[in-house]
C-alpha cells in the first residue's frame, strides 16, 4: 500500500498547516487495525489538506494515490475509508470552484489519473463505499463525458436502496456537466422516466437530479415532494453520502428547490402529521420563510397557532416562538398563546427554555398584559430559559435560528408596564451581587426612561459604589429630570462629584448630571479635554448632540467626522452637527450616503439610526425620503441578524421610514 510513499519529498510539500512533513505518519496511521486512532489520523488529513477550503495546496496531489490505496483496501477500518472519501470528496469539489490561481497545478493530472480507480470503488463490496464513491463522482468537476458510463454502469448493477439514491444524485450532476450527446441524452430520458418510480425517494431523488435544468419542475411537482418527504421511507437518506440527513435535513435540501415567497411547500409539511419529527421540520421550514419573507406570515398564521395544543413540548415551544417573532402580525392569537403560560414543559436543549417562557415572550412582543407576572417571576427568580445576554445569529437563507432573548431585552420593550413591572426591578437593585444582571437592569431603566423614576432612590445608591455607579448614571440618565426634588439635587451632587474626579468614565458622569439637571457646565468641560486630543470620540457624539446649541463651537471638528470612512462615526458625527448647528448641507448627505444600500434591500444596523436622525431633521431630509420611497414595497425582510432580531430590526426600520416619509410629506 506504501509504495512510493518515501519517495515523495513531502518536506517541500505544503498544507494549511505548513510543511506536509507530517502527511505519511497520518496516512499510515489511518491504515491502523485501532479503529478510533484510523479516524482520527484520517480527520487530522482532513484539517491539514483541506481545513476549511479556499485552495488545493500541494500535498493534495502527492497525497491523492495514497488516499485512494486507503480506500480501496478491505483491511482499512471502514470508519477510516469513508473519513478518506469525504476528504477526496472535498478536494474535488473544491477543485472545480476555486480560482486557478489557488489550485495547485498538480492536482488536475493526479485527479484524472485516479478516475478509473475511483470508478472501481462503484463495485465495492461495502455499500458505504459505493455510495461515498457516487457522491464523489457528483461533486467532482470531470466532464460528464468520462463519468456518466460509469454512472449509468453502476446504476444498472447497483440493488441498494441508498446508494441507488446516491447514484441518480450523481447522474444529475454529471449531466449538467455534459448536457449534449447520446450518452446524457440516454441519462436525462432515465431521470425523466424515474418521476413516475414506485419508490417515493427514487422520484425525489430525480426531482433534484433535474432542478437544475428544469427549474420550474419542483413547483410543478409539489405533490410529489411532500408525498415523499413526509413518508416515512424518507429515513433512507439518512444513509446516503450526498444527503446524509434525518427528516429536517430533507425538508432544508428540499426546500431550497423553491425560490421566493412561496409557501405552497411549507404549508403541505404543516398539515397534521404523526410523527414529531415531521411536525417539528415543517415548523422549522416555517421559520426559514417567514425569517425571509413578509407576506406569507398570512397564510402560516393559522397552521402555527394550531401547534400552540400539540402534545410534543418541542413543537409547543416552537409555535409559540414563532408568534413571538410576528410579534404584532400575531396578536389575534393571543388568547391561545396565554393559554402556555402555565406550561413548564422544557426543551431538550442545555438551557432547558420552557413553553411557557416562549408564551411569556410572545405575548411580550404583542404587548399583551398577560406576560406580566410571568416576567416578574422571572425577574425574582434565579432560573431562566431566557439567554444570559445579547446575542446576534448570522442570516442563513431557509434557515430560522429558535432562540429566546435575554430577560433584559425583554423587558426593554415593555415600557407600557413599567409601573407594574418596576417593584420586582427595584427589589432585585437592592439584592443583586451580579454585575451582569445589575447592569441589564440598569439599561431596562434607560430605555424606560421618565416612567421609571420611582426607581431614583435605588439608583442613588448605586452612585455611591464603585462598582455601580456606572450603570447607575446611565439610567438616571435615561429617566431624565423625571425624579423628585430632592432625588434630583442628590443625583446631580453625585454625579457632579463623579465627574470632577478624574477617573475613568468623568464624561459619562458628567453627561448624566447634564440629564438629571439640565447644567451643561461639567458636561462641556469634560467633553472639551476629550475634544482637545484631536478627534471627538465615537462614542461621545451623541452627548455632542444631546447638548445641542450648547456645543456648537465645536462645529467644524463634526463636520470633518462626517466625512468620515466609518459609517456609525458618520451618521453620529453628521447628527450631533445637526442638532447643534441645524446644517443639513452637510448632515443629510452625509446621512444618506449611509442608507443607499436600503433601496436595493440590503440592511446594516447603522441603517436604523441614520434614517431615524433623518425622520429627526424633517423636510431637509427630502432627498433621502425620495430615495427610499419604494423600500417598504419589498416583501423581503431588512434585517442583518437570523433569530427573532431579524423579525424586530424589519418591524424597527420599517417604522423609521413612515416616520421619515411622515416628516418630509
Amino acid at each position: 500500500m506504501w509504495e512510493g510513499l518515501d519517495a515523495v519529498d513531502w518536506a517541500t510539500l505544503s498544507h494549511n498547516y505548513g510543511s506536509a512533513e507530517d502527511v505519511p505518519d497520518l496516512l499510515r496511521r489511518c491504515a491502523e487495525p485501532d479503529p478510533d486512532d484510523a479516524v482520527y489520523a484520517a480527520l487530522e488529513l482532513l484539517n491539514r489538506l483541506f481545513h476549511q477550503g479556499g485552495w488545493i495546496c500541494s500535498a493534495a496531489p502527492a497525497a491523492l494515490p495514497f488516499l485512494l490505496r486507503l480506500a480501496e483496501s478491505a483491511t482499512v477500518p471502514l470508519p477510516s475509508r469513508r473519513e478518506v472519501l469525504e476528504l477526496l470528496w472535498r478536494l474535488a469539489a473544491e477543485a472545480g470552484q476555486v480560482a486557478e490561481r489557488f489550485l495547485d497545478p498538480g492536482w488536475q493530472p493526479a485527479w484524472e489519473h485516479a478516475l478509473p480507480r475511483v470508478f472501481l470503488l462503484l463495485t465495492d463490496p461495502v455499500p458505504e463505499i459505493r455510495r461515498d464513491a457516487a457522491h464523489l463522482l457528483g461533486v467532482c468537476d470531470s466532464s460528464g463525458e468520462l463519468l456518466l458510463p460509469a454512472l449509468m454502469r453502476c446504476w444498472q448493477a447497483e440493488t441498494d436502496p441508498a446508494t441507488r439514491l446516491d447514484v441518480v444524485l450523481a447522474l444529475g450532476r454529471a449531466v449538467n456537466r455534459q448536457p449534449a450527446g447520446r450518452q446524457a441524452t440516454e441519462v436525462m430520458e432515465l431521470l425523466r422516466g424515474l418521476l413516475g418510480a414506485p419508490e417515493a425517494q427514487t422520484r425525489l431523488a430525480a426531482v433534484h437530479a433535474l432542478a437544475p435544468a428544469a427549474p420550474h419542475l419542483p413547483v410543478q411537482r409539489v405533490d410529489l415532494l411532500l408525498e415523499a418527504v413526509r413518508d416515512p421511507s424518507v429515513e433512507l437518506w439518512q444513509h446516503t453520502s450526498s444527503v446524509d440527513a434525518a427528516v429536517q435535513g430533507v425538508h432544508n435540501w428540499t426546500a431550497a428547490l423553491f425560490t421566493g415567497p412561496s409557501p405552497t411547500f411549507t404549508l403541505g409539511l404543516l398539515k397534521d402529521h404523526p410523527d414529531v419529527d415531521q411536525r417539528i421540520g415543517a415548523l422549522a421550514q416555517a421559520g426559514g420563510l417567514l425569517a425571509q419573507w413578509r407576506s406569507v406570515s398570512v397564510d402560516l398564521l393559522p397552521f402555527l397557532a394550531a401547534r400552540l395544543g400539540d402534545p410534543a413540548t418541542e413543537v409547543r415551544f416552537r409555535a409559540a416562538e414563532l408568534l413571538a417573532c410576528l410579534g404584532p402580525a400575531a396578536v389575534a392569537h393571543a388568547d391561545k398563546v396565554a393559554v402556555l403560560l402555565d406550561d413548564t414543559a422544557a426543551r431538550d436543549t442545555r438551557t432547558r427554555q420552557t413553553v411557557s417562557e416562549a408564551a411569556v415572550w410572545a405575548l411580550a412582543r404583542m404587548n399583551d398584559p398577560r406576560c406580566v407576572p410571568g416576567l416578574i417571576e422571572l425577574t425574582r427568580g434565579s432560573r431562566s430559559g431566557f439567554a444570559a445576554g445579547s446575542a446576534g445569529y448570522p442570516v442563513t437563507t431557509g434557515l430560522h435560528h429558535v432562540v429566546l432573548p435575554s430577560l433584559t431585552e425583554v423587558l426593554t420593550c415593555l415600557p407600557d408596564y413599567a409601573e407594574l413591572l418596576l417593584p420586582a426591578i427595584v427589589e432585585q437593585l437592592d439584592a443583586v451581587t451580579d454585575d451582569h444582571a445589575l447592569n441589564g437592569m440598569c439599561r431596562v431603566l434607560e430605555a424606560w426612561g421618565a416612567v421609571a423614576k420611582a426607581a431614583v432612590p435605588q439608583l442613588l445608591g448605586l452612585l455611591e459604589d464603585d462598582r455601580t455607579w456606572a450603570a447607575a448614571a446611565n439610567a438616571l440618565a435615561g429617566i431624565g429630570t423625571a425624579g423628585t426634588g430632592t432625588a434630583r439635587y442628590g443625583a446631580r451632587d453625585l454625579l457632579s462629584a463623579r465627574s470632577s474626579s478624574g477617573e475613568a468614565g468623568a464624561e459619562v458622569a458628567a453627561w448624566a448630571c447634564w440629564k438629571v439637571s439640565g447644567e451643561p457646565g461639567p458636561v462641556l468641560e469634560a467633553l472639551g479635554h476629550a475634544a482637545a486630543q484631536g478627534s471627538i470620540p465615537r462614542p461621545f457624539l451623541r452627548i455632542f448632540a444631546d447638548l445641542g446649541p450648547y456645543a456648537a463651537h465645536y462645529a467644524d471638528q463634526l463636520r470633518r467626522m462626517a466625512a468620515d470612512s466609518d459609517p456609525w462615526t458618520r451618521i453620529e458625527a453628521a447628527y450631533a452637527l445637526w442638532a447643534t448647528t441645524g446644517d443639513t448641507e452637510t448632515s443629510v448627505p452625509a446621512m444618506t450616503s449611509v442608507v443607499r444600500g436600503l433601496a436595493k434591500g440590503t440592511y446594516l444596523p447603522v441603517m436604523l439610526p441614520a434614517v431615524q436622525y433623518l425622520a429627526q431633521i424633517g423636510h431637509a431630509a427630502r432627498p433621502a425620503a425620495l430615495l427610499l420611497r419604494d423600500v417598504p414595497t419589498r416583501d423581503q425582510r431588512l434585517r442583518s441578524n437570523g433569530g427573532w432580531r431579524g423579525f424586530t430590526q424589519d418591524e424597527a426600520i420599517r417604522v423609521a421610514l413612515e416616520e421619515l416619509f411622515a416628516a418630509c410629506d
